[in-house]
């Protein structure tokens, strides 16, 4: 059952790594700052360096999250398995439409849900859940959109336009200081993972962190994730929420980078997703000129709500059928690999890869129209009225 942990786990951690990708690599493959294929080559490289630099969020986990009782933790490999079970899945169906949710409140969600049905309310440590997880959650986006902010207003303020192509050379170094980042953060959540199911299976002791092999693992797998690129939603972080330009991008890799690295020193385990949006929207209220998509970003808000307890039902489900004996076990894992495999064959039919990640991600963002517009095809040609919009290629109204 262990066995079964870590492997399901190392598959999150492959997923949390394409899903957060575009944190650090959307804005300088908007900008044309890095091609694709080698933006994402460097974040796999960094994730992996990053993995190693720290543990503190990895214990928050592994020690903080879910309750350590006398006789070990509350929390069975059996509960461990479905909170990842709920995890995995929520982290394919928003990969699938292109949301950039979080993966780490995805995997809370699921171990919650999980302990609850399995272990009872007592099995989770709310206090940290609502001190290093929720608050976090809040503050994060909040804090890393004011600096980009800032950091915006100031760049465009002391620079003439003429001088700006050199935040392109600036966002390769901000982007792979926020790849850095993430691999101390989210890296650390599945080695958390891991070492609680260790200790639940009596293989390590209470309060230990996690060991090299798991640190070395889990570092391999979410670079592996990572470079397979998770382009669905590099294309609505670089494209869907504002139009970037180089020295936004800057702002914005900055402040993610900042805030990302304080919270891993102090073992806050935060969404790096947020972050990044949040940065992305900061720079662009902070250039005069460019406008937000505030329905893009209003989606992606819900998609950050529903998180936890969405996970948390699907996780709680999981532990239901798995608390019913190894046939449970079975049913679980079936029923994930069937969904997983589909979901993963739905995206062939709208498939979005280096080729195509500049194009408009039009099933998130569509074209508002003037009232004359809609009048104007409603009508429609050849009844008198107005001739019907023009569109450009990619559906909004000229």
């Amino acid at each position: 059952m262990v066995a079964l942990v870590i492997a399901l786990a190392l598959f999150f951690d492959f997923t949390n790594g394409f899903h957060d990708t575009a944190n650090a690599m959307a804005t300088p493959i908007a900008t044309g700052a890095l091609k694709p294929k080698n933006a994402v080559a460097i974040a796999a490289v960094l994730n992996l360096v990053g993995a190693f630099l720290s543990t503190e969020v990895a214990r928050t986990i592994s020690g903080g999250l879910i309750r350590e009782g006398d006789g070990g933790v509350q929390i069975t490999p059996v509960m461990i398995f479905a909170g990842l079970i709920g995890a995995t899945l929520w982290n394919m169906i928003t990969w699938l439409l292109g949301l950039p949710s979080s993966s780490s409140h995805a995997l809370f969600g699921g171990l919650i849900g999980a302990a609850i049905v399995g272990a009872g309310a007592g099995s989770v440590d709310f206090s940290v859940l609502v001190s290093k997880v929720l608050l976090p959650a809040l503050l994060a986006p909040l804090t890393a959109g004011l600096v980009s902010y800032v950091v915006t207003r100031l760049a465009y303020g002391i620079t003439k336009k003429r001088q700006r192509a050199g935040f392109k050379h600036g966002q390769v170094f901000t982007s792979s200081l926020v790849s850095l980042a993430h691999g101390t953060n989210d890296a650390q959540k599945t080695m958390g993972v891991i070492t609680l199911a260790l200790i639940a299976g009596g293989f390590q002791s209470a309060g230990s962190g996690p060991v090299f092999w798991v640190v070395a693992v889990c570092a391999l797998a979410i670079a592996l994730g990572t470079y397979t690129g998770g382009w669905r939603i590099i294309r609505t972080m670089g494209k869907g929420l504002t139009e970037i330009e180089p020295g936004q991008g800057f702002a914005a890799e900055a402040s993610t980078a900042a805030t990302i690295l304080a919270s891993s020193h102090l073992g806050f385990a935060l969404s790096t997703t947020q972050v990044s949006s949040g940065s992305v929207i900061g720079t662009g209220i902070g250039r005069r000129g460019a406008s937000v998509r505030w329905r893009t970003a209003g989606r992606i808000a819900l998609g950050w709500l529903i998180t936890i307890p969405a996970a948390g039902i699907v996780g709680a489900l999981a532990a239901l059928v798995a608390g019913t004996g190894m046939v449970g076990i079975i049913i679980d894992t079936v029923v994930a690999i069937v969904l997983i495999a589909v979901i993963f064959l739905h995206s062939r039919r709208n498939n979005v890869s280096a080729r195509n990640i500049h194009d408009e991600p039009t099933e998130l963002v569509r074209p508002r129209l003037t009232r004359k517009q809609r009048k104007a095809r409603e009508e429609g040609p050849g009844l008198g009225g107005p001739t019907d919009v023009a569109t450009g290629s990619d559906g909004v109204a000229s």
